[in-house]
């Protein structure tokens, strides 16, 4: 559960991250938004050639080793407002939690319930979206933006300190451990870019929340109150997907979550209002963490392996990675209702992907 909190910190901080870069380092949103795409590119880098590697390597280790590494990165980013070395340590960072995550996920796709169990590594998440949520806006705005390297860098240690006591190990006789790797089925990849494109929406529209909601006028408290929202929002989808892992057909679940997400960036980016706009920001994460968490479990019974799943870093931070950049070009050259147009097209091209998995687990 820490191992996964630590590695999906993306998903909880980037709205923090990128306004706080541009608040505190005077970046533009394309500068901004440059930075953690560097953290989520090192992180894809990784996951690609850790998820063929997966049934060699001892899990615990590498996330120990993964988490320490990324931990001293924010520890130096934390001390320099150089652009080229923060880009150079977002980078190793990426890398570096991007490894441990791989290996973290890989264990979880070859237990014996992978619905449930990253249900229950998505619901210690969203508790710890509400402890960062609740707290580091505050921070940053006392001690300046470095305090968000310092926080990152503490969450990374503590993974670390965990992993290392506490990772669990496959038993050594495990069958997926013994059998020779196989084709991956082919279906499986429109899952990947299906939840690709998915993440993609969720970067570009959660990372210039903040900014939106300020452009329009609205309050930086009644913004930070809508992040706390999220936080405490994001305790229950995943919680539901394991209540709800035998009502609901996984299919169903998978081509309806992209028309979802893209009403709520459609809210967050088009509402002059403050009310659609809040209930957009709260429920956007929410939505990609219940229709992942079906996802994982219906990929876990395409590959058996756990090969594609211990590439999930990569299907999610391939779109995360590039969304905060592409999102600031758009937003720089076309503003922020461009967002939603993009989302549109991004909703359309995952449900016809989603279309082409079977229907059942």
């Amino acid at each position: 559960m820490v191992a996964h909190c630590a590695g999906m910190v993306d998903l909880v901080a980037l709205s923090v991250w990128v306004g706080a870069l541009i608040a505190h380092y005077g970046l533009n949103p394309q500068q901004a938004g440059g930075l953690p795409t560097l953290f989520l590119g090192g992180a894809v880098l990784a996951s690609v050639c850790i998820a063929p590697r997966i049934q060699r390597l001892r899990g615990k280790w590498v996330a120990a080793a993964g988490f320490g590494l990324s931990a001293l990165a924010f520890v130096l980013a934390a001390r320099t407002t150089a652009y080229s070395q923060l880009a150079l340590l977002h980078g190793l960072a990426g890398v570096a939690t991007g490894a441990a995550l791989s290996v973290t996920h890989g264990t979880i796709a070859r237990s014996g319930n992978p619905h449930r169990l990253f249900a229950v590594v998505g619901i210690a998440l969203g508790v710890f979206a509400v402890v960062f949520l609740g707290g580091a806006p505050q921070l940053i705005a006392a001690r300046g933006g470095a305090a968000l390297f310092q926080a990152f860098a503490a969450i990374m240690a503590v993974a670390a300190v965990v992993s290392l006591l506490a990772f669990p190990s496959l038993p050594a006789a495990s069958p997926q451990r013994a059998a020779p790797a196989a084709p991956l089925p082919r279906v499986v990849w429109f899952g990947v870019i299906g939840i690709s494109c998915m993440t993609l929406v969720q970067a570009m529209n959660f990372s210039f929340l903040e900014s939106a909601g300020l452009a329009r006028g609205f309050e930086r408290g009644a913004i930070n109150a809508v992040l706390v929202v999220l936080g405490i929002v994001n305790l229950f989808p995943a919680a539901l997907a394991a209540l709800l892992q035998k009502r609901l057909a996984a299919k169903r679940v998978l081509l309806a979550g992209p028309v979802v997400q893209f009403v709520m960036a459609a809210l967050i980016m088009l509402s002059p209002a403050f009310g659609p706009y809040a209930v957009g920001g709260a429920l956007l994460a929410a939505v990609l963490v219940f229709t992942h968490t079906f996802a994982f479990g219906l990929l876990a019974a395409l590959d058996t392996s756990g090969r594609t799943l211990t590439g999930t870093p990569a299907m999610l931070m391939v779109g995360s990675a590039v969304g905060p950049f592409v999102g600031g070009t758009l937003v720089n050259s076309f503003g922020h209702p461009s967002l939603a147009i993009a989302s549109a097209c991004l909703a359309a091209v995952a449900v016809a992907c989603f279309s082409r998995l079977p229907a059942k687990e």
